[in-house]
């Protein structure tokens, strides 16, 4: 199948990266390369453009989308582990990082990955189908109330405690091995008159792709990791599509920027606080209506930027 994935807040993402011609640059979510390509384009032969998927099936075609350019390191890794990456590479700081988070639109439509609630496929949902936790493990093995919480805390599933504790009583009968077996589930599990905004399995399965791929987790830490990786006036630029994203965005980028908490009467700062650089726009940017109505992935975009010292 070809990997066709429409990037988000294309030109959005290009203005916020400021790129420079003989820059060093990092897609930490290379996918189809949709935005590397344009990043690429704007760059000399002595730019380079790093580009880290943790979907081997992703770089395969990133690397076809992207032949024209000679400038570019394919690394299949998770974006997670910026700092080791580059160090491997022998690079002491970039002068960009784009972080596109969320399940891409290829992974949703090849339908055998098992992220999309549609159709009859395996309960997988990797991104990195090296790794041994997959869709079905957890929905088979975590203990009901985990399940609950997941569902909740990233699916905002309302019906979260009924449908944890439906997928616990039908494993009792019998293994869940199917994305149409979680589904019936899940429908069963909220009232008909409560299923009409979208499909009714979107967010317990959204929920289970964060948990599967340990999405929301790691990410504060990886912000500031990607921040003590920029050089200075280099630019992080993250598009998130969950609000607990967001919320681990926008506070690493607070306090990377530091915050005096002296009181306003003393004559200068002595709590030490230290700022690493500025954010960029204060608000979070998102998609223009055209966009959106183009492109319905980019409704729950948000797009903040950050510029070290």
């Amino acid at each position: 199948m070809e990997f066709k994935h429409k990037p988000v807040m294309l030109n959005e993402c290009i203005e916020g990266l400021n790129i420079k011609q003989d820059g060093i640059y990092v897609d930490g979510t290379l996918g189809g390369a949709g935005h590397s390509k344009e990043i690429a384009k704007r760059l000399s032969n002595k730019g380079i453009l790093i580009g880290i998927d943790r979907d081997e099936e992703a770089l395969s075609a990133a690397k076809e989308n992207l032949e024209e350019f000679q400038n570019v390191k394919y690394i299949h890794n998770n974006h997670d582990n910026i700092k080791e990456i580059l160090q491997e590479l022998d690079i002491n700081g970039v002068d960009g990082i784009l972080l596109d988070l969320g399940v891409s639109s290829y992974q949703l439509d090849e339908r055998n990955r098992g992220f999309s609630y549609l159709g009859e496929n395996e309960l997988d949902m990797r991104m990195d189908k090296s790794q041994e936790l997959t869709a079905k493990v957890v929905i088979n093995t975590y203990e009901e109330e985990k399940l609950a919480n997941i569902i909740y805390e990233y699916g905002e599933e309302r019906f979260s405690r009924q449908i944890a504790r439906n997928i616990c009583m039908a494993r009792k009968e019998s293994q869940i091995e199917t994305t149409k077996q979680l589904v019936e589930i899940i429908e069963k599990s909220i009232p008909k008159s409560k299923q009409k905004d979208g499909h009714p399995a979107k967010r317990t399965f959204q929920a289970i792709r964060i948990e599967v791929n340990d999405e929301i987790k790691p990410l504060y830490k990886t912000v500031k990791d990607c921040i003590d990786c920029l050089n200075s006036n280099g630019r992080l630029c993250i598009i998130t599509f969950h609000s607990l994203e967001d919320r681990a965005v926008k506070n690493a980028y607070i306090e990377a920027k530091g915050k005096c908490t002296c009181p306003s009467d003393l004559p200068y700062c002595v709590c030490g606080a230290k700022s690493l650089g500025n954010i960029v726009n204060k608000k979070p940017i998102i998609a223009t209506k055209d966009e959106q109505e183009e492109n319905s992935r980019s409704k729950s975009a948000k797009l903040r930027v950050f510029e070290k010292k």
